[in-house]
């Protein structure tokens, strides 16, 4: 289940100025001085076969570059383990892209138009699979090593960039890598003034609403929850400088505490889940949308009698079944 933290960064990224500062600042070549960042434009995303579920955190930009339409696929990865099959998924969203651009006619001299496959990783373990799709497949017989695909996606490892000093704001996703990485509440305030200065004008106010909206969740996250219902109450968290100095150093020192022990209860139960989706894969096969979304939202007492169950039931069915119904 997406999280606000995850929405937060939809939202943002469905703004064309974090785009523009995403290729700008983030993917590599002489492309970019002749691209028309005027032109950039959200399209619709959702190219997935009839069999997969609709993936909601892919988003699809076009943006001309000299006489043709460059077509980027961005997807916002929120997983907290890299996913080792990522070119393979790649692979086949930007083929489910290539197909729709077929059917609605938008190629160029009879072809179709370059596409820019982009993953916006933001966990904390180290992005380690290849971006390469060949290193999914091991190497064919001889004399059939032309038929191992080829092809690759472009990865922006957030926690791993270098990222320029916070003082300024020279560009809006790194503005945004800054407040989610950064290490003190000092840091933070040095961002979001620099960004008040920049998002001052009537054009700029949704995306002033947008960074403001993901900051309060920031604060959410690392604030105790006695705390919360005066951090809703910011109406604009750029104008709230004096409050950030004053009282959010002291929530967080409050909320370390908390958190470790809460901290260890999630890891825990992180643990356990992840122990459970393997038994049941390996009992029953891929699980379906309803599975996943039980397991989800299970507390500690569901996950470890599933997992007491799973050794007996019959079926998927019987696993998540009330005590009292498999008798």
């Amino acid at each position: 289940m997406a999280s606000t933290h995850d929405t937060g960064y939809k939202l943002l990224f469905s703004h064309p100025a974090m785009v523009r500062d995403l290729l700008l600042g983030y993917v590599p070549g002489e492309w970019v001085g002749e691209a028309d960042f005027s032109t950039l434009e959200h399209v619709n995303g959702s190219y997935v076969s009839e069999s997969e579920r609709q993936r909601h955190d892919d988003m699809v930009w076009r943006v001309q570059v000299r006489d043709r339409w460059l077509w980027v696929y961005l997807v916002l990865e929120f997983q907290s383990e890299p996913d080792p099959w990522m070119a393979v998924r790649m692979m086949v969203y930007v083929g489910l892209l290539a197909q729709n651009l077929i059917r609605e006619g938008e190629l160029h001299e009879g072809k179709l138009p370059p596409i820019l496959p982009m993953v916006l990783y933001n966990g904390v373990p180290e992005w380690k699979p290849s971006t390469e799709v060949s290193d999914c497949f091991v190497m064919p017989p001889g004399g059939l090593e032309a038929f191992r695909p080829r092809w690759r996606y472009h990865l922006v490892d957030e926690a791993r960039l270098k990222l320029h000093p916070v003082g300024a704001v020279r560009n809006f996703a790194e503005a945004l890598f800054n407040l989610e990485n950064g290490q003190s509440v000092a840091e933070m305030r040095q961002v979001l003034q620099a960004l008040d200065q920049v998002l001052r004008t009537p054009e700029s106010q949704p995306l002033r609403r947008a960074f403001g909206l993901w900051v309060k969740w920031l604060l959410r996250r690392k604030s105790p929850r006695s705390r919360l219902e005066e951090i809703d109450q910011i109406q604009d968290i750029m104008e709230a400088d004096t409050m950030l100095a004053e009282r959010i150093e002291g929530w967080f020192d409050e909320a370390t505490q908390k958190g470790i022990q809460q901290g260890r209860m999630e890891g825990r139960m992180e643990g356990e889940f992840r122990v459970l989706s393997r038994q049941l894969t390996r009992r029953f096969g891929e699980l379906p949308v309803w599975a996943e979304d039980r397991l989800a939202k299970a507390t500690e007492s569901e996950l470890e009698a599933w997992t007491d169950a799973v050794l007996t039931a019959a079926t998927l069915e019987e696993v998540f079944a009330p005590p009292s119904a498999c008798h």
